[in-house]
C-alpha cells in the first residue's frame, strides 16, 4: 500500500489522534444509540493503539449540525457506550478545538482516552479551514485515519490536518475497507456479479458504468428499475421514475447489453403500507396498471438473480431490491441477502440499506466484508480518489 499502517508506528508515550466514524444513529431525544456498529468497528484500532502505549484523542462527526452546536448531536452517548465496550473510562471533551480541549489533551497519559465533541459543530470542519486543521493537528504527535465512511470528504479532520502532522497512517478498519474494495476493482475472481439497487439511478450512474466494465453480470433492483423500464417504453404505472435520467438509462443499457439484468416480474401495490393489497405482475407480458407502483422484485426475478449469484466467485452488493422496510415488499431483498450469504464467493456489501438488510436477516457472519461507508464505498468502486485516503499517500 502507498501509505503507512498504524501497525508500522511506534506509539509509546505519544498523543495519537484517531479520526473515527462514530456517526451512529440516535433516537429522537439524541440520548440513546440505536446501533453501535460503527463504534465496535473502531475498537480494533483503538485497542491496538492502547496496547502500544498511546494516549488517544478520538474525533468524529455526528449528523449534520450545520456548523453550530446541536444538543441532539452531541457525542456524550457515544463516549458512554465506548467506555462500556472498552472497559475503561472515555473522557468527553466540551469541544473539538480551543483552550479547554488543549488543556485536557496536555493532561493525557498513556492509556487515557479522550473523545472530542462533534467536529461539525465548527463550520471549518466541512470547509476544510486551515486554521481548524492546524488546531486539530496541534493536539497530537501522530494522526491515524480510521474513518472510511468519511474518507470521501475533504474535511479538516480527514484531509486538511494531515499536512500539519509529522506522522500519519491508516487504521485497521481503513486498511480492511481498502483491501476488500481494491480487490473488487483491481483483480476480482470470476465470475464477478454486481448487485445494484436503490431508488435512483442518479446517485449510482458512475458506479453502474464501472461495474459494467468490471463485472460479468450486473443485477438491477429497487425503484431505479422503473427508470430503465420506462426508457424501454414499458408501462410502469405510478412507479417512481427519474424522467430526466431516461437518456442516461438508455446509455447504460446500451453499454451493458447482456451483462445488465433487469427484473422480469414485480410486486406492485397502490400504497406503500403494510396493509396494502399487492399484486404480482409479469413484466414481460403485463404492464403495471395506472395507480399501481412497483415496490419489489417478484419470484421469477429472485430465481434468475439467485442462480447468477450462486455461480459467482466475487459479489458486490449495494442497494435493496425493494422497499424492504415494509414487510410485503421485503421478500426480494431478503432472498438476495440469503443468496449472497449462501454463496461461496467473496462477498462485499456496501453500507446503508444493504447492510441493514443483511443484519435484519441475521446473516452478517456469512458475508466476507460489510463496508461501513456507503458513499465512500460507492465513490471508490466508481474509480474516484478519496481525499481521506489520498492525504495518507507518501506520509
Amino acid at each position: 500500500m502507498p501509505y503507512k499502517s498504524i501497525r508500522d508506528l511506534d506509539l509509546a508515550g505519544k498523543r495519537v489522534f484517531i479520526r473515527v466514524d462514530f456517526n451512529v444513529p440516535l433516537d429522537e431525544t439524541g440520548t440513546l444509540i440505536t446501533s453501535d456498529t460503527r463504534i465496535r468497528a473502531a475498537l480494533p484500532t483503538i485497542k491496538l493503539a492502547l496496547g502500544k502505549g498511546a494516549a488517544i484523542i478520538l474525533a468524529s462527526h455526528l449528523g449534520r449540525p450545520k456548523g453550530k452546536p446541536n444538543q441532539k448531536m452531541r457525542l456524550d452517548p457515544v463516549a458512554a457506550r465506548l467506555a462500556e465496550l472498552l472497559g475503561r473510562d472515555a473522557k468527553m471533551a466540551p469541544d473539538s478545538v480551543g483552550k479547554e480541549v488543549g488543556r485536557l489533551v496536555s493532561e493525557l497519559s498513556s492509556g487515557d482516552v479522550l473523545l472530542l465533541e462533534n467536529l461539525r459543530f465548527h463550520c471549518g470542519e466541512e470547509t476544510n479551514d486551515s486554521n481548524v486543521a492546524e488546531q486539530l493537528a496541534g493536539l497530537c504527535d501522530v494522526y491515524i485515519n480510521d474513518a472510511f465512511g468519511a474518507a470521501h470528504r475533504a474535511h479538516a479532520s480527514t484531509s486538511g490536518m494531515v499536512g500539519f502532522v509529522s506522522e500519519a497512517a491508516a487504521g485497521l478498519l481503513m486498511e480492511k475497507e481498502l483491501q476488500y474494495l481494491s480487490m473488487a476493482v483491481s483483480n476480482p475472481e470470476r465470475p464477478y456479479v454486481a448487485i445494484v439497487g436503490g431508488a435512483k439511478i442518479s446517485g449510482k450512474i458512475d458506479v453502474l458504468r464501472k461495474f459494467l466494465q468490471l463485472a460479468d453480470k450486473v443485477l438491477i433492483g429497487g425503484a431505479m428499475t422503473y427508470t430503465f423500464l420506462k426508457a424501454q417504453g414499458v408501462a410502469i404505472g405510478s412507479s417512481l421514475v427519474e424522467d430526466d435520467k431516461l437518456g442516461v438509462a438508455r446509455e447504460v443499457m446500451d453499454q451493458g447489453g447482456d451483462k445488465l439484468l433487469l427484473p422480469i416480474d414485480h410486486v406492485i401495490a397502490k400504497d406503500l403500507t403494510a396493509e396494502s393489497d399487492t399484486r404480482l405482475v409479469d413484466g414481460t407480458s403485463e404492464p403495471i396498471p395506472k395507480g399501481w407502483k412497483g415496490l419489489d422484485i417478484g419470484p421469477r426475478t429472485i430465481a434468475v438473480y439467485s442462480e447468477a449469484i450462486s455461480k459467482a466467485r466475487t459479489i458486490v452488493w449495494n442497494g435493496p431490491m425493494g422497499v424492504f422496510e415494509v414487510e410485503p415488499f421485503a421478500a426480494g431483498t431478503l432472498a438476495v441477502a440469503h443468496a449472497v450469504a449462501g454463496s461461496a464467493a467473496t462477498s462485499i456489501v456496501g453500507g446503508g440499506d444493504s447492510e441493514k438488510a443483511i443484519r435484519a436477516a441475521g446473516l452478517s457472519d456469512s458475508i466476507t466484508h460489510i463496508s461501513t461507508g456507503g458513499g465512500a464505498s460507492l465513490e471508490f468502486l466508481a474509480g474516484e480518489k478519496l481525499p481521506g485516503v489520498e492525504a495518507l499517500v507518501g506520509r
